[in-house]
């Protein structure tokens, strides 16, 4: 792995760090695919039975990294989403609990990636947001996994984004399940994977696969439609004027 992706081995679990500090750890290529490479070979190390994912302070991660979409074409746009989407999906599907420990923000893309794991420890005073609607588009992945914590009618709401919300909020909705001090949501997250790595590997991993269905079965299908919607949200003139502040010029 590069600076971008940290890897630290604590006994009989990993944590993997999202280290883009100067960009609140936003997705970018390099780090999205480093993260997918992470998690898929921790995945399959046996002496590895869960893992926690984090970002370097002061975020979790502030979503995609729009200084790198804003010098892209919509096509490019999708695709470059597209594997975002992918590899958001994929966490549902490997065997091991992914728990994250989401302090600071975690904003759009971030948001749901952090719901995209198995479990979320929030702090207190993270600032949850998905701001993509007030730019002018749609989501463009990962809001089955928001439907299946929140419910259809929360996560319209949340995803809207009319209000921001708290760490406390963010529990009180389903959009997180544990919570604690700021400061302390790394040590917090921690735990749980060590409780998770001390119980029978065989019966977690069975009961992660059982779930599967439930929680991200229609995430594919979800995410082709949203990644239309977004496409054709991306020609309106406030998205438009949104990514053109963050490209790069020529």
């Amino acid at each position: 792995m590069s600076e971008q992706i940290l890897i630290e081995r604590p006994d009989g679990f990993a944590i993997v760090t999202m280290n883009k500090p100067q960009r609140r750890n936003a997705l970018g290529t390099q780090s999205i695919t480093e993260l997918q490479a992470a998690l898929h070979d921790l995945a399959v190390d046996e002496d590895c039975r869960a893992i926690v994912l984090t970002g370097a302070p002061p975020a979790f991660c502030a979503g995609s990294d729009l200084k790198e979409l804003g010098g892209l074409s919509i096509a490019d746009m999708c695709a470059h989403e597209d594997l975002t989407a992918r590899i958001a999906r994929q966490m549902a599907y490997l065997p091991v609990p992914i728990i994250a420990a989401v302090e600071g923000y975690a904003l759009g893309g971030g948001f749901i990636l952090a719901t995209s794991c198995d479990v979320v420890v929030t702090g207190t005073g993270t600032k949850w947001a998905m701001p993509e609607v007030n730019n002018g588009w749609l989501p463009p992945w990962g809001l089955q996994t928001l439907i299946a914590r929140t419910g259809p009618v929360k996560a319209r709401l949340i995803t809207w984004g009319t209000e921001n919300m708290d760490g406390t909020e963010a529990l009180r909705l389903g959009v997180a399940d544990a919570i604690a001090a700021d400061g302390e949501v790394l040590e917090k997250a921690c735990s749980m994977a060590q409780r998770f790595a001390a119980l029978p590997t065989v019966a977690v991993r069975s009961t992660k696969r059982f779930f599967e269905a439930a929680i991200a079965g229609s995430s594919e299908q979800l995410d082709t439609e949203a990644s239309r919607l977004f496409a054709s949200d991306c020609e309106g003139e406030e998205a438009k004027a949104m990514l053109a502040r963050f490209a790069v010029p020529s």
